[in-house]
């Protein structure tokens, strides 16, 4: 055993936390061998380690037959797989020449709770956690069905992170599974820390700023996904499950939306992309119409503007870029501040920084304003708010330089890009380019009447959703 000992020491870099424990099987010595943290010490000293000093003969019959452990013991082929085995959290028995690996963990996890960024009034409420175990049985809970089948893959040279693919067998499109099944085992890299890294690795166009695969932090959200024939993917470690393919469509798109009354939920919709529109257009817009088109401007609007910039030093592009730079500024600061410290930077921001600039006549106040409606009317989308904060200085540049034209031309080149992206095969702009009647009852206006088919925007097996 001293021996078996040192090839451990030596494969791990005798690193502190690998605990080795000689014990007895009969009037055999063996070995336990596991990492500090994940194993359970006090249930494998009364399930196993005590049980099986009464074993005369070591196989792997005698073993799960004496030993009280609650899981299954498996015995590992040699030396190398019982180093993976460790890895993952296992417990190692050597005796007899032999390897047996026992799944015993114990380590501390995070309670499952409400998720920061998708707070709902109505509907549920629990949200995904780091272990990939419990986020499958938060989805096995809701779909209590032989159908869901969950794939497994090891992606990462070093930390050989667990992905899990998973979908509806007969309802989700073979096509895109296997798709999405060869792009994960294709991805070559030396860890995955998150989800996000996998999205950005298997997506169709890497170099959009548009993301091609939907983040998920609830349970209810990705059951209703594959239910319309996607396809989930879960990360260990990571509280966010991808969803694919995905609609832009769905950017406007709430949880919550599916347990209220269909008007308001029209409403709410219609005000997200209202909303989206101002936090985009109207920095650019007041570009325009105030180095170009000033005519486009009512007359006694034209005056109260006139009277609120006169005497600022900057022009009105670079008052407005100022102005949305140091928005970011703030908003990147207030993200990084500790929670303490937010509500104070809150303050300095809005109210000293901003008001002592409009005072000293370094920044005028409709500026200032017009920040403020686009700040506000970002978040209506807070999935997409890197993608919109890009298109509208981009917008905002073009305005500076061509006016009203330089937006309509930007605005042809970023609907002409968005329209040529697809999701898997999958039309990015699906029901609305190519047009889907059908779907186009949970669009931007939702239909009070359920469909009684899948969307046919999302490929799959079974079209028909209800009889």
């Amino acid at each position: 055993m001293d021996k078996l000992c040192e090839e451990y020491q030596k494969r791990f870099c005798s690193s502190f936390d690998l605990s080795l424990v000689e014990s007895t099987i009969g009037n055999k010595s063996c070995l336990y061998v596991y990492f500090d943290g994940f194993a359970d010490k006090d249930t494998l000293s009364k399930t196993v380690i005590e049980p099986l000093k009464k074993v005369e003969e070591v196989t792997i019959e005698e073993l799960r037959k004496n030993a009280f452990s609650p899981v299954e013991i498996k015995e590992e082929k040699d030396f190398e797989a019982t180093v993976s085995a460790l890895v993952e959290g296992k417990i190692v028995l050597c005796a007899d020449d032999k390897f047996f690996s026992i799944p015993l963990f114990k380590y501390e996890r995070r309670s499952i709770d409400e998720p920061p960024t998708s707070s709902v009034i109505k509907g549920p409420r629990a949200g995904f956690v780091e272990d990939i175990s419990i986020n499958t049985t938060l989805l096995r809970r809701r779909l209590k069905s032989p159908d869901l089948c969950i794939q497994r893959l090891q992606v990462g040279k070093y930390t050989s992170t667990t992905v899990a693919v998973c979908f509806l067998t007969g309802l989700a499109d073979k096509k895109i599974v296997d798709t999405v099944t060869q792009r994960i085992s294709r991805i070559d890299v030396d860890g995955v820390i998150d989800s996000s890294l996998i999205g950005m690795l298997i997506e169709d166009n890497k170099s959009s700023i548009f993301s091609q695969v939907a983040s998920q932090e609830k349970p209810d959200i990705v059951v209703a996904k594959l239910l319309e024939g996607r396809v989930a993917i879960m990360v260990d470690g990571s509280p966010m499950v991808l969803t694919l393919p995905h609609l832009l469509l769905e950017n406007f798109q709430a949880s919550d939306d599916y347990f209220k009354r269909t008007q308001r939920v029209s409403f709410v919709r219609i005000l997200r992309l209202l909303g989206l529109f101002l936090a985009t257009l109207l920095p650019a817009a007041y570009v325009a119409v105030q180095e170009y088109q000033y005519q486009l401007i009512p007359f006694k609007f034209m005056i109260t503007v006139i009277n609120a910039t006169n005497g600022t030093p900057l022009t009105p592009t670079f008052e407005m870029f100022l102005v949305l730079i140091l928005f970011d500024v703030l908003n990147e600061a207030s993200v990084r501040m500790p929670k303490y410290v937010g509500m104070a930077l809150s303050i300095v921001g809005a109210i000293v920084l901003g008001e002592t600039a409009v005072n000293a006549g370094l920044l005028s106040s409709p500026a200032v304003l017009i920040m403020a409606i686009s700040a506000i009317g970002m978040y209506t989308t807070p999935n997409n708010i890197g993608t919109f904060s890009l298109i509208r200085l981009a917008l905002l540049g073009l305005a500076s330089f061509l006016g009203i034209c330089g937006i309509i031309a930007g605005l042809i080149v970023i609907a002409a890009h968005v329209a040529n992206l697809k999701s898997f095969d999958v039309d990015y702009t699906a029901p609305y380019s190519p047009i889907i009647f059908s779907d186009m009852k949970d669009g931007f206006i939702k239909s009070a009447i359920s469909s009684e088919f899948r969307p046919e925007s999302i490929p799959n097996q079974n079209k028909r959703r209800q009889k």
